[in-house]
């Protein structure tokens, strides 16, 4: 197993490998068409992207997290003999 005080990274780079994944496909198959070696050329974009999404990713999240709570109204509980 992978120590807890590691947690931050791993959850950093678990959505940021098929994140920047996608979008370099998408990108490398908008600019270079379904060619051959197409899978080289994403292949080759996606190694950047992916090495760049885990920083930004660790560097987001933080303050990401802060506006999404901002954002969502707190649950209401229902007052003691109400139905929901």
């Amino acid at each position: 197993m992978i120590p807890a005080r590691r947690m931050p990274v791993i959850f950093s780079r678990v959505p940021s490998s098929p994140m920047s994944s996608l979008v370099s496909g998408v990108s490398t198959l908008r600019n270079a068409g379904l060619t051959d070696g197409f899978f080289g050329i994403w292949m080759g974009a996606w190694l950047p992207s992916s090495i760049i999404a885990v920083p930004v990713a660790l560097a987001v999240a933080p303050p990401a997290g802060r506006i999404a709570n901002n954002l969502a109204k707190p649950a209401v509980k229902p007052a003691e003999g109400e139905k929901r």
